[in-house]
């Protein structure tokens, strides 16, 4: 069982800027028309997220945001830049990234400086990240050696009259995958480190289905990809245990890139995650049978492989 008393480092965390309670109206009234029935507007509020880091004896959490509209995605980076300068302790940035335009996104990276990571939408604007006009883009974090935060877009239409955040984002982020896998995106940019939210959404379910069929004749597969490079691609890839922290989901996770690539992941900070849903998340990792008693002891803060930089800033809160 995880200590409760050893300090997590959250990789998957969510805030937004400041909004004026009209436009928060406007996004509650949008997201109740996709079957998302909030009970009232959302606010991101510094105070409660540090009060609710307090109480799981969370030390840091990396905050990802990632706007529709370039002009809010730099505003929204900005205020992430802000929070964490205010408190470097607690708070990492993943730094968001327009993957519409892979002229603007490198302009951001270059913009924005130093942060701990990135963020990105599996599918941005109507771009998917398979899509090979994002090549530059991806060598220049590749250059980086970068780690690169997906998450998929859970502000688009409702499916099956059902939120989107309650089954089509794993969804999303599984042919989000398999299409990288494809076309060859994480076989060219080998550097890149990159994290799939949600347990990796479907693409570990999905990775027993393509073992048997994915190497078949009748499957588009320009680089003659064999079962076993599919299999060993797949398990370079990193998840989090955001919101699927359940013995059903890490199964298919351990089993496709292995506990040491699993780390913490809370979702806190959106409308979808409250305090019992986070609660119960943390109580599910903690009692998780799909996970070595090691790997539930070493999940905790095996983010900090990943961001060794915010892994230190973090042993300054611990250590007060």
């Amino acid at each position: 069982m995880i200590d409760p008393d050893v300090p997590i480092i959250d990789v998957h965390a969510h805030f937004s800027p400041p909004a004026s309670a009209e436009v928060r109206r406007a996004r509650w009234e949008m997201t109740r028309r996709e079957h998302f029935l909030a009970e009232a507007p959302y606010e991101w509020s510094l105070t409660e997220t540090l009060a609710v880091m307090d109480e799981t004896r969370t030390a840091m959490q990396l905050l990802s945001n990632i706007p529709a509209d370039l002009g809010q995605l730099r505003a929204s980076n900005d205020y992430g830049a802000e929070i964490v300068a205010a408190h470097p302790s607690r708070f990492g940035l993943l730094a968001a990234l327009p993957t519409d335009d892979p002229d603007a996104a490198i302009a951001e990276i270059h913009r924005v400086g130093d942060v701990d990571g990135w963020a990105v939408h599996a599918e941005y604007n109507g771009m998917s990240l398979q899509d090979p006009v994002l090549d530059p883009l991806w060598a220049e974090l590749n250059r980086r050696h970068a780690v690169v935060f997906v998450h998929p877009n859970a502000y688009v239409p409702a499916v099956a009259a059902m939120p989107r955040p309650l089954f089509e984002v794993a969804f999303d982020t599984g042919r989000t995958v398999v299409a990288m896998v494809y076309t060859g995106v994480f076989q060219r940019f080998p550097d890149i480190t990159f994290v799939f939210a949600h347990a990796g959404g479907t693409f570990p379910v999905l990775a027993g289905r393509l073992s048997l069929l994915g190497a078949e004749s009748w499957v588009p597969n320009p680089l003659g990809l064999s079962r076993e490079a599919i299999a060993a691609i797949l398990r370079r890839l990193w998840v989090d245990t955001a919101a699927s922290a359940s013995t059903q989901q890490l199964a298919a996770a351990v089993e496709t890139v292995g506990e040491d690539h699993i780390v913490y992941g809370s979702d806190w900070g959106v409308p979808c995650t409250g305090r019992a849903s986070l609660t119960r998340n943390l109580c599910a990792l903690r009692d998780n049978h799909a996970l070595s008693e090691a790997a539930r002891a070493a999940i905790r803060d095996r983010a900090g492989v990943l961001f060794p930089d915010a892994a230190r800033r973090a042993a300054q809160w611990n250590a007060a």
